[in-house]
């Protein structure tokens, strides 16, 4: 029966039964289904006059009652009596094509997914001209086999508001005068009838934190941006020959407050304004955040995320975060934000299961389940994640002015036997280990982002050797913009951690990179996963006493600042933090009350403010061209020196580095000019807590042929530091 289903809450198609509906005499039945009620009454909403009251049909609470003579366009409100009051509402069963109207078009581009689904804030046209204002709910659950909108207004019973089932697996439901700030979720019934864990919305736009994980309606359109120059700026861009020096942080222990109460962290709009205060000072060009979107777990750092299209409400609403972004760009910095599209976790509330089969995540374990990170894997094959994930992407280009995405964990997502043994993973239909779905969404989400967004760009983060990861889709690549260079920072952190008596054993380590520097667009990264988890932090990885690690600490940093590629660098690495970050504590600021950690932090200023100051350090990061060995081979001394040029080589930048404790005098360098040269970065300065070696800063080539080199210059190379010089322009 019709209301044992209503009162179990399993009605599939609740429109065919509730709310209003006109028989070939032109009569009218309005039924409503309100469990709490005792009396119901019928209100014309545009006049506001009574019509009649609704006959209970049993006690459970379905009313119904025949009208003639009512107008093809009557709305109607339910004046409801209950116990303990009276209120009336506009009945949502009345506006059954308002609800469908959105589903039906998801499939036709990635930006229907946050356009149409989810909670949707519309303007319902009433007979008297003017509108209201409600929320259009739709979710996607195909096999279960009911669905309910629950939330405050109806107290949270699953029984109230049953949502209709589309052909296409959606269901919907309008809810009039439900508007922005509205806490909800979804009560979902699996195949079998099992009532699920109430779930959040995947769409949804706001969510509060635990215990709740509710879903909040947010209005899109009410933030009034200011970054309009900026975005029409980045729209025209190379960004390959531009600037790029990226400040990664977690937005949690950037910064926090700790008083009796506890720790807090900083609000957007106080990171919008001491973050964006101290990047600006430092002189880098983007802000990097580790994952934004909504999650639960804290020791996740937002790798494990559940709200794919939500900010996380720890830090203030999305309109919060978006004064952020605007700040930031007001200010002239990039923001680039982790995105996870590889995996998700199992919280009840979240995608898993999410309508008690595997709508999101692959049914194998062997495929559907990641053993690194305990969590589920999606199913990239299928459209409807396709089309979610994409939209993900976009979402946050679009709504929120996001400037990237760094894809975490890209090469999880590449290959079927990533992190399992043979036996725990199954193969392509070729046999092989590629997971063509996963490939082939990249491809897709690459090809969409730079279509719709053209102030935007990607970053791989990708270990492997997986072919093109940086090169166009139309060339055989994935499409990315750009690619973490792994390699160099395995590489070179291994060399730089060894004591400097052995280093000319693992030279080698040190040069490699520029064997396959133009392979990929890179990004040079020392990033959160190198100092965290018994790794140490970049200074504690240097060997030596205090003065020793500090130095190999300053000439690293330069040596990464003059090698091609662009730059990032963790939080607290430009200070020379001792401890390693930890997510429930805070950049240890109180360490500038040190010499050793500010001459740390000014030598990193002014590295970000040469790199951006001089094309030959930035301009040619990803040709050929724009580098040149000039000593490589010298692994008895561990010294290094290069050249960087700018796109016309009009400038010329020289790098040594002397990666041992031994002052080279008198040091002999090929130049390819003659002229006067000056040093413009000495890492041994004193203002960086070094020892202050090598007091000349100017020299005159010598017609004197070394290294290959027409011309040379001699100066006096300090212990393990790192030196720029260059050509006077007469």
């Amino acid at each position: 029966m019709l209301v044992d289903k209503l009162q179990e809450a399993r009605l599939t198609h609740p429109f065919n039964y509730l709310g209003r509906h006109v028989d070939e005499k032109g009569d009218t039945l309005i039924r409503v289904w309100a469990p709490h009620a005792r009396l119901i009454e019928i209100i014309d909403h545009s006049s506001g006059e009574p019509v009649g009251s609704l006959t209970s049909e049993d006690e459970k609470g379905l009313f119904s009652e025949r009208f003639t003579g009512l107008s093809d366009d009557f709305v109607y409100r339910l004046k409801i009596t209950n116990e303990q009051d009276t209120y009336e509402v506009l009945d949502p069963y009345q506006f059954q094509q308002a609800a469908y109207h959105a589903v039906h078009y998801v499939t036709m581009k990635p930006q229907n997914v946050y356009n149409q689904l989810g909670a949707q804030l519309i303007d319902l046209p009433m007979p008297n001209g003017q509108s209201v204002r409600a929320t259009r709910f739709a979710v996607y659950a195909p096999n279960a086999v009911a669905v309910s909108l629950i939330s405050d207004i109806n107290f949270w019973d699953g029984r109230m508001h049953p949502m209709q089932k589309t052909d296409c697996g959606h269901w919907v439901l309008v809810m009039p005068e439900m508007g922005p700030g509205s806490k909800y979720k979804f009560e979902i019934k699996d195949p079998l009838g099992n009532r699920l864990p109430h779930k959040s919305d995947p769409v949804g736009f706001s969510a509060e934190q635990y215990p709740s994980h509710t879903s909040i309606v947010y209005d899109h359109s009410t933030y009034q941006w200011k970054d309009k120059e900026w975005l029409e700026e980045q729209a025209c861009i190379d960004r390959y020959r531009t600037p790029m020096s990226i400040y990664e942080l977690h937005a949690s222990s950037w910064k926090a407050h700790f008083n009796n109460d506890g720790r807090k962290p900083l609000s957007y709009h106080e990171l919008a304004e001491q973050l964006v205060a101290y990047v600006k000072d430092m002189g880098y060009t983007h802000i990097e955040l580790l994952p934004i979107s909504e999650f639960p777990y804290d020791g996740s750092w937002g790798y494990q995320p559940v709200g794919l299209f939500a900010p996380t409400s720890r830090f203030g609403s999305p309109d919060d975060f978006k004064f952020f972004v605007d700040t930031c760009h007001q200010n002239n910095i990039g923001v680039i934000i982790d995105w996870v599209p590889a995996h998700f976790p199992e919280d009840g509330h979240g995608l898993a299961r999410f309508d008690g089969t595997y709508v999101y995540e692959y049914e194998d374990p062997r495929r559907g389940w990641h053993p690194d990170w305990n969590s589920c894997i999606y199913d990239f094959g299928k459209e409807n994640v396709r089309q979610f994930l994409v939209a993900s992407a976009l979402y946050w280009l679009d709504k929120f002015h996001v400037d990237a995405l760094r894809v975490d964990a890209v090469a999880s997502m590449l290959y079927w036997d990533y992190s399992r043994n043979d036996g725990e993973w199954v193969p392509n239909v070729d046999g092989g280990n590629e997971n063509y779905e996963a490939v082939s969404l990249l491809r897709w989400f690459n090809e969409e982002v730079y279509k719709s967004f053209p102030h935007a760009f990607t970053i791989a983060e990708e270990s492997t050797a997986f072919p093109k990861v940086s090169r166009p889709v139309f060339e055989g690549g994935l499409g990315f913009g750009f690619k973490w260079n792994m390699g160099w920072m395995h590489d070179s952190l291994h060399f730089i951690s060894k004591d400097p008596a052995y280093r000319k054993y693992h030279h080698n380590e040190i040069t490699f990179s520029m064997v396959y520097a133009y392979n990929e667009n890179f990004i040079l990264p020392i990033s959160h996963d190198e100092v965290v988890h018994g790794k140490g932090s970049l200074l504690n990885k240097m060997p030596g006493d205090e003065w020793q690690a500090a130095a190999n600490h300053r000439c690293y940093a330069a040596f990464m600042y003059g090698h091609p590629g662009k730059k990032l660098n963790f939080m607290g690495n430009d200070i020379g933090q001792g401890n390693e970050w930890n997510y429930q504590g805070s950049v240890e600021w109180h360490l500038l009350e040190f010499d050793k950690h500010k001459g740390i932090q000014n030598l990193y200023r002014d590295l970000n403010k040469l790199y951006t100051s001089y094309p030959a350090l930035y301009e040619n990061d990803h040709e050929p061209g724009g580098f040149e060995w000039i000593e490589h081979q010298d692994a008895g001394q561990s010294i290094l020196s290069f050249v960087r040029f700018n796109r016309d080589k009009s400038e010329a930048i020289y790098v040594l580095c002397n990666f041992t404790p031994i002052p080279r005098d008198g040091y002999r360098i090929g130049v390819k000019e003659a002229g006067k040269y000056k040093l413009i970065l000495n890492t041994d300065d004193k203002k960086y807590w070094g020892s202050g070696y090598g007091k000349v800063v100017e020299f005159e080539a010598q017609d004197h042929t070394w290294q290959g080199q027409p011309y040379s210059i001699m100066l006096d190379l300090p212990p393990l530091a790192s030196v720029y010089v260059v050509k006077v322009v007469e």
